[in-house]
């Protein structure tokens, strides 16, 4: 269990943390949300270790482990994807070594009656469950099935890293710390570089991992399909809630609108009573009364409204120019890195208003098309014309990456701003969150999502018919997010979007293509439409891995069914009556364990004389617990497989 106890952190006049206390336990899944610059990754840090609150503390057993992923991650370099991917079994390796060792030594000797023979036997066998526990015997194939499933192909295993982007790179970190399975595993924004079908294969592997995970997104999907518990840090404050992302959302109205009513109320109240105490005040014979009773107001525990961030930017697009009617017109488009085929004998026809997504896993050609048609990149053979005045408004993938850090707010808006829109930059920053004195922050001190709204700002500087906008949701919190899926719906050019967010594209897109084996598929719905289609083939081939049957231009799954094992009536009910039995003892210990958690979180909790006690009877607890998942499980396991509920 990990404790953070009253952290305090502060940068200049503002408090980040405000004395916060929070509990993680060991298979706690946890969402860290909040706006843009509210603490997230400060805490995450807090709890990895790599920075100290100004004040407070936090606890966490020596012997547990932890990763961290973080987006300033550097991989090192000259190994090859599945060498790098090995490190993460540097104990199972040396462990590997030394039992090679032991054998060697054992067969060469004959005294098999010494005493120091039979330690050589016991130091193989302690070596041999320890080999086996931090899974060494299937280290290759564990590391080949978390690469494929975060995107990378058998062929990319003897590839060095070096030949990979910077996203790419995130990924072989990322499956190292999957495959080490720490106790706690911290994971900041680990969406931002992976596709959707790697979203949905991580997703899976969390919800079954065995460890505690804390991870900061603004992917609401993927936090639903993750989390059990969501923490939200707000203008110095934390809000607990044991629910998932739109559970919370729910919860936290929910609360707002009791503590407004409370209020409210208790202000009425207030008002009544002391409407009451000056009357009686203006009368010689009520003036004691009156003062006893102000006595007792001014005891009273007022409630005071918590502080909500709610603010949101202000984006419209400018109007769009009007075009041709064919904005985009590809015909046979073929791209090559050197030896390297991206996209092969390609077309594509967009018109005027089409609305269009790009998806696919990365490397699959979404950003080098979009970088061909804004004319950032060449293409090897082929023909693309764009209509007839065609203004191009384009939001790179590492648009908020690209800002000089040396530059102010005010000055990187007048480096992009044309002449006649000088006069506007302050009233644009503002839209924009940035009032006051922000305007003269050097780029350098914003957080990734200021720098996502600063490029988004300097896009508005000009108007554009064609908007093409790669990854633009990357470090957007959810509400800025909402405010700019808003104004591309207002918008009335022609779209291109690329982005992994599901949520994001539902709905903002009337045309989906799919990146997939260097060529272009077209669906024409939304990324809905797309991800139910996919589902019915290649998604369900690879999940079930069964064999396919071709019939007509669809894919097949067939799936032989497991025999059903019959029960009687008596053998029925007594299995759904186990797993409701099970299922109220786990609520209830559940509750008990949370009460116990809150005074383990007291301040002097470890300075008590019982606490040892205490943490024993807790940890009684929690084994029950474990006890009694695994008799729901077995019930359960066994009423499914008897085709009950």
């Amino acid at each position: 269990m990990i404790a953070i106890t009253n952290v305090y952190v502060q940068y200049g006049d503002r408090i980040l943390l405000n004395r916060i206390n929070v509990v993680i336990s060991e298979r706690d899944k946890i969402g860290l949300v909040g706006r843009n610059g509210a603490g997230k990754s400060t805490l995450l840090k807090i709890i990895a270790g790599e920075m100290s609150p100004h004040e407070g503390s936090l606890s966490r057993p020596g012997n547990s482990s932890l990763g961290y992923l973080h987006q300033d991650m550097e991989i090192p370099l000259g190994k090859t994807v599945m060498e790098e991917a090995l490190t993460a079994f540097s104990e199972a390796k040396q462990l590997e070594s030394r039992i090679n060792q032991l054998h060697e030594e054992m067969d060469r000797r004959t005294d098999y009656e010494t005493d120091s023979y039979l330690q050589l036997i016991e130091e193989l066998s302690v070596a041999n469950d320890r080999f086996f526990l931090l899974g060494g015997h299937s280290m290759e194939a564990d590391a080949e099935r978390v690469l494929k499933g975060l995107g990378f192909e058998q062929t990319d295993f003897n590839r060095l890293t070096d030949e990979f982007s910077g996203g790419w790179k995130m990924r072989v970190e990322l499956a190292k710390m999957l495959l080490r399975r720490p106790d706690y595993l911290l994971l900041d924004e680990p969406t931002n570089h992976l596709d959707i079908e790697s979203i949905i294969w991580l997703e899976q592997f969390l919800a079954t991992y065995s460890g505690a995970v804390i991870v900061i997104s603004h992917d609401k999907e993927f936090l639903n399909n993750v989390t059990n518990r969501t923490v939200e840090v707000e203008l110095g404050n934390v809000y607990d809630y044991k629910a998932p992302y739109s559970a919370y959302v729910t919860m936290r109205e929910e609360r707002r609108e009791k503590q407004q009513s409370a209020f409210e109320n208790q202000q009425r109240q207030i008002a009544d009573k002391e409407r009451t105490i000056t009357r009686f005040m203006a009368k010689a014979s009520k003036t004691k009364m009156a003062q006893s009773m102000q006595k007792q107001l001014d005891k009273i525990d007022r409630i005071e409204l918590a502080d909500a961030d709610t603010a949101v930017m202000n984006i419209r697009f400018p109007a769009a120019p009007r075009s041709g009617q064919v904005v985009v017109d590809v015909h046979h488009l073929t791209k090559r890195y050197g030896d390297l085929l991206v996209l092969n004998n390609v077309d594509l026809r967009l018109d005027r208003g089409d609305r269009v997504s790009f998806v696919g896993q990365n490397g699959q050609g979404k950003t080098t098309l979009a970088k061909i048609i804004v004319n950032e990149l060449t293409y090897t053979s082929g023909k693309l014309q764009l209509g007839h005045n065609v203004q191009i408004g384009y939001y790179a993938q590492n648009q908020s990456e690209a800002l000089q850090s040396n530059r102010t707010l005010l000055e990187t808006m007048e480096d992009a701003a044309p002449p006649e829109m000088r006069t506007r930059i302050r009233a644009i920053l503002g839209a924009f969150l940035f009032s006051g004195e922000d305007v003269d922050k050097k780029v350098s001190v914003l957080s990734g999502g200021e720098r996502a709204r600063l490029a988004l700002a300097c896009l508005l500087l000009k108007p554009f018919n064609l908007l093409v906008l790669d990854e633009p949701t990357n470090h957007l919190d959810m509400l800025s997010k909402d405010v700019l899926k808003q104004a591309l719906l207002d918008y009335d050019g022609t779209l291109i979007v690329v982005s992994h967010d599901r949520e994001f594209l539902q709905g903002l897109t009337t045309r989906t293509i799919e990146f997939r084996d260097h060529q272009l598929f077209n669906y024409l719905g939304d990324v809905t439409f797309f991800l139910e289609k996919r589902a019915l083939d290649n998604m369900r081939q690879v999940e079930l891995s069964t064999p396919v049957i071709n019939n007509g231009n669809s894919a097949a799954v067939v799936k032989e069914a497991a025999p059903v094992k019959e029960l009687n009536y008596e053998e029925r009910k007594r299995l759904q009556r186990a797993v409701q039995n099970a299922e109220r003892k786990i609520e209830r210990l559940e509750e008990e364990l949370g009460v116990m958690e809150k005074q383990m979180a007291i301040a002097d909790f470890y300075e008590r004389p019982d606490s040892a006690k205490f943490l024993q009877a807790y940890q009684d607890k929690k084994k029950t617990l474990e006890s009694v998942m695994e008799e729901w499980e077995a019930a359960q396991l066994e009423l499914e497989e008897a085709g009950g509920e």
